[in-house]
């Protein structure tokens, strides 16, 4: 201190104490009170978090590169892909042909950058549904309970023991092999498991107190699904999402593989690993390029998975 005073214990206490009469020593150049991290949403931070797992960032750059070169592939190759030329039939992967060519002389590059277009596009297409259909009946059966639970939850529960190939097989004769045909026997079943993981979700927040809140303020049931329930269990159902991807994908190419996918000329990477099976002792280059597509895109839809399980663990918040 600048002055020192000295109170006698004698002397009556009258003495004001002001600022010009005190000095805070031992915090000069202290900034204690700064932030010393900007400020970030939530959805900030889980960037952050995600973008620090170094194998879900390796999953999300081979998915956007499988995604440009199915999209953008036959523009490159310049080549059609039901084009049949004998004359350079069963070709090895060269300058002019990049994966070679099958029996029939056509560019397999160009068939596998189109059998993507229609493997992600069904996995995508069955995805939305799946989440669509889940998140609804899974939000109304978790939040209004009682009867419309029971009625929802018996319900999942016959479709779900239903066999899945069987389901299939009876749609593809019924419905034919086409690619609408092929997203609904897929979607048809697949719902069901996004409506229990939504169900369970919102069976543990619905008696929070933020939503007793919503109530009290006069919410009605559709806003505080919408906007209070849906938005803490979107977590989850992201994880679901990138793990169903895959999923659909992999069912996709098993149909397609068995004769159960889309109907030639279309085709798929299911549908191209069916047809160049017959030619592993041979050429197995032919056989090699779909099932190397199939498998990074599994994975990598997979690696982005566990990357956003763990990015939207507030547990592992730092």
């Amino acid at each position: 201190m600048s002055e020192k005073i000295m109170i006698n214990e004698n002397i009556e206490n009258d003495i004001v104490l002001t600022d010009e009469l005190c000095e805070v020593i031992g915090t000069k150049g202290l900034d204690a009170e700064k932030i010393s991290k900007p400020s970030l949403t939530f959805w900030q931070d889980v960037w952050r978090r995600f973008r620090g797992n170094p194998l879900a960032m390796i999953g999300l750059a081979i998915i956007s590169v499988v995604i440009l070169l199915v999209i953008f592939g036959p523009i490159i190759s310049g080549k059609d892909y039901e084009f049949i030329n004998y004359e350079v039939k069963n070709l090895k992967p060269n300058a002019e042909y990049w994966f070679g060519t099958d029996e029939m002389g056509r560019d397999i590059f160009t068939r596998v950058c189109v059998g993507g277009q229609i493997s992600i596009i069904i996995g995508i297409s069955c995805t939305l549904v799946s989440f669509i259909i889940g998140t609804v009946f899974g939000g109304l059966a978790g939040f209004i309970g009682g009867k419309v639970d029971d009625l929802i939850m018996r319900v999942v529960e016959i479709i779900g023991s239903i066999p899945y190939l069987v389901l299939v097989i009876i749609l593809s004769f019924l419905l034919g092999r086409s690619l609408a045909s092929l997203v609904f026997a897929l979607t048809l079943t697949s719902w069901i498991g996004t409506t229990r993981v939504v169900r369970g979700q919102i069976l543990q927040i619905k008696n929070q107190d933020f939503v007793a809140a919503a109530k009290a303020l006069g919410a009605n049931t559709k806003r505080i699904i919408i906007k209070h329930l849906l938005p803490n269990t979107l977590g989850v159902i992201m994880v679901n999402i990138t793990l169903s991807v895959p999923g659909f994908i992999f069912s996709e190419s098993f149909l397609s593989y068995i004769g159960l996918g889309v109907r030639p000329p279309k085709t798929s990477w299911g549908a191209l690993a069916s047809l160049y099976q017959g030619q592993l002792m041979f050429h197995p280059y032919q056989l090699f390029f779909p099932c190397v597509f199939i498998i990074l895109t599994v994975l990598s839809f997979h690696l982005v998975g566990d990357g956003l399980t763990d990015a939207l663990d507030p547990k592992l918040r730092r």
